[in-house]
């Protein structure tokens, strides 16, 4: 199909397609005959709250005091300054934009030819900006968003569920603990204190900011004396070491029709009581919202705040788990720069791909082994099926597919009327990640679902496990002939379940599914593994997950030079407890301060990255000792060292199926059964039974999936109604 034909076919299907943003740049540095004029806190389409943070560049041969900028003809120049600002400009917050364009323009008196003008775009502070229409229904939680004395935000101001900012502050006890502040100018007998990585020595004062943003919840906290006046962009805290933690939260089911009322955590002591501000959203904590394009919207916007408040972050480090490893990956390919590294923890690529294709292959063999063949597999053949290192990992995982199911999981708050029911309330809510990313995927018009990137056809489930003998030839053929698919309600179905066309390319073109060769490639990344894979009762959190994501880098750009994996036991889980993530912590920093010592994070290149990554960062494992040792060692989904030993992966059942580790493809292209392809002898009559359980053929895994490209380009949004158009 031409990409013409495939637009085509999306715009009728109702799915709204993403366009690409244009930087931020007004316009190249000329020969320093010119001002020129950017924005500083987000890029010039983007803009949200109506006001932004912009500055103009004065060529040496021009005096500062003869720029003049207006806004719309409305003189803003008192609101610039060379204070705070880099040699050679003026910085100042340009508020009073109105929703919609807006002209800036600089200019030089006397100097006609020597001005630069620029056209940012306003939104409105609740959104939306790049991610569609808003979803409805939405269920605010303010009256459940728990503040640092344990009070709540109460009832929200309107139907966007929004609150006043407010400030309250807290502080770190000598016992360990976070305490509430009640009085701002006392001091607490046990009030611990702290040196910040900057060295700065400071009373271990937190001071929260929590407000709404794009209809979540959003917290700034940083070590500030509430004595002192206000932090702010000419006067930061003293505690502030310049730097940004952005957290990401965890989870996915459920994550639908909700503000939340919890965000990816702000009260850190380790990241605090090293200096870093750290700011998050509820619409950043999977669990609430399992939409990594709304995610990235949030933190686009939450950042901008930021900037505008506090300054310029010397840099941003996202930091997550799990959903928060997808939202991770996913802001820093598709959006870059708002991410400059990355620290991901129990990772996963992307919710689309590798995680929701494991769900449906654990959901049809859990309902293959136990309904349709029960007794017909051993617990150890129905293992060799999966791959998975634990068998409890089969129901496990078959329970976490309830995010493909549209009446399994809601959030509580939302009424049980405005719940999908195929026979009680067929226009009801619809619980899928599908349905909650309809803007970008669009909609079945036949049902009113979205379009699903979710498909089976051609896979042979169990080919490894047949070909090394752990099943046989009946149990193969029986298995591939009878376990069937989903429907759009996630009911079983005897064919197979078939990918649509529109929302697979949706999901590759716009970075639904990761990439790894847009932002990703110029990107910082530790991926830590906390290992789940042994736990008795099963678990998603597979070591598998975090090679698929080095597949792609390696796909995408040649090399994962930029990617460093450290492995360790569970007892600590993705928390600054463990010494593993502490130290992963300071290497960040340590690299991200070398790379922003030798230029601007837009004029980075994968080489730059990679040679000022920290000589001792390499990959490692600790051993489960007591005392962990540290063994630096390659990490490698096959990798035969120590490390290997003591943290196998294991395949999923699309890799067992003959997948690439990459595990990108949603839908394979096939070809027909060839009995040459398999390490046991079938006999005529075993070939057309095999056959006609794959009419269509079956996968042929040394091509490219179906629709499968690389991003089309990062800083997309999507469109109103479906139109193409950049920033207006």
């Amino acid at each position: 199909m031409s990409r013409r034909s495939v637009l085509a076919t999306a715009l009728a299907a109702g799915a709204l397609l993403l366009t690409c943003l244009p930087s931020a740049a007004a316009q190249p540095p000329g020969s320093g005959e010119r001002l020129t004029i950017d924005t500083l806190s987000t890029r010039p389409g983007v803009v949200t709250g109506g006001d932004v943070l912009v500055r103009v560049e004065v060529p040496p041969r021009f005096d500062p005091d003869d720029v003049r900028i207006t806004r719309d003809g409305t003189d803003v120049t008192d609101a610039f300054s060379a204070a705070g600002s880099a040699p050679g400009g003026l910085t100042g917050l340009v508020t009073s934009l109105r929703e919609g364009r807006n002209r800036l323009v600089a200019t030089v008196s006397g100097r006609p030819g020597a001005g630069a003008a620029l056209q940012v775009r306003d939104h409105p502070s609740t959104g939306p900006v790049i991610s569609g229409p808003h979803e409805r229904p939405f269920v605010c939680g303010t009256e459940s968003f728990k503040l640092v004395d344990g009070s709540t935000l109460g009832p929200p101001l309107d139907g966007d569920c929004s609150v006043a900012a407010r400030v309250d502050h807290a502080y770190r006890s000598t016992d360990g603990s976070v305490k509430p502040l009640a009085d701002p100018a006392s001091r607490p007998a046990d009030l611990a204190t702290t040196t910040t990585s900057t060295g700065a020595r400071v009373p271990f004062l937190i001071r929260i900011e929590t407000g709404t943003l794009n209809r979540g919840v959003y917290q700034i906290s940083m070590l500030a004396d509430p004595a002192a006046p206000e932090p702010t962009r000419a006067r930061p805290s003293e505690g502030w070491n310049g730097r940004l933690m952005y957290t990401f939260g965890g989870g996915c089911r459920g994550g639908w029709y909700t503000q939340g009322s919890d965000t990816g955590g702000v009260l850190d002591t380790e990241m605090l009581g090293r200096g870093y501000a750290v700011a998050s959203s509820s619409l950043n904590v999977f669990g609430n919202n399992c939409n990594d394009l709304l995610a990235s919207e949030t933190t686009m916007m939450v950042k901008e705040h930021f900037v505008e408040r506090y300054g310029v972050p010397r840099f941003t480090i996202g930091w997550g788990c799990s959903g928060g490893s997808y939202q991770s990956h996913q802001t820093a390919d598709n959006y870059p720069g708002l991410l400059d590294g990355i620290i991901v923890g129990c990772s996963f690529p992307d919710v689309t791909s590798a995680t929701n294709t494991t769900l449906l292959d654990s959901r049809l063999l859990d309902h293959y082994f136990t309904v349709s063949a029960p007794d017909e597999f051993s617990a150890e053949q129905q293992t060799a099926v999966a791959g998975f290192r634990e068998r409890a990992s089969i129901p496990n995982l078959s329970d976490g597919a309830k995010r493909l199911d549209p009446d399994a999981e809601f959030p509580a708050a939302l009424p049980d009327d405005q719940r999908y029911d195929a026979d009680t309330n067929p226009d009801g809510a619809r619980g899928t990640v599908f349905d909650h990313t309809v803007n970008v995927y669009g909609t079945d018009r036949r049902t009113g679902a979205a379009l699903r990137p979710l498909d089976n056809v051609g896979v042979q489930y169990g080919l490894d496990a047949l070909n090394e003998g752990a099943i046989d030839k009946r149990q193969f053929i029986d298995l591939n002939s009878r376990v069937g698919g989903i429907d759009r309600d996630a009911g079983f179905t005897t064919g197979r379940t078939a990918a649509d066309r529109t929302a697979t390319e949706a999901a590759y073109g716009t970075g639904r599914i990761l990439w790894g060769g847009a932002g990703l490639a110029t990107t910082p990344v530790i991926d830590h593994r906390s290992y789940t894979d042994d736990l008795p009762g099963g678990d998603i959190h597979m070591a598998v997950h975090g090679y698929s994501t080095r597949a792609r880098l390696i796909a995408a750009n040649g090399h994962a030079d930029n990617q460093v994996m450290l492995a360790e036991d569970n007892r600590h889980g993705f928390s600054l407890k463990s010494p593993a993530l502490r130290y992963a912590l300071t290497e960040m920093d340590a690299w991200l301060t070398s790379l922003t010592s030798a230029g601007a994070r837009a004029e980075w290149t994968a080489r730059d990255v990679v040679a000022h990554k920290p000589a001792e960062l390499t990959d490692a494992c600790w051993t489960r000792d007591a005392e962990p040792r540290k063994i630096e060692q390659r990490l490698a989904y096959d990798s035969p060292g120590e490390c290997g030993a003591l943290y196998p992966a294991f395949p999923t059942p699309r890799l067992v199926a003959g997948a690439p580790l990459a595990d990108d493809v949603i839908a394979c292209r096939r070809k027909a059964v060839d009995p040459a392809d398999y390490e046991v002898t079938f006999t005529g009559a075993e070939l057309r039974q095999l056959r006609a359980a794959f009419p269509g053929g079956v996968c042929d895994w040394s091509r490219s999936g179906q629709g499968q490209r690389p991003l089309t380009g990062p800083w997309q949004s999507v469109g109103a109604a479906g139109e193409r158009g950049g920033e207006r």
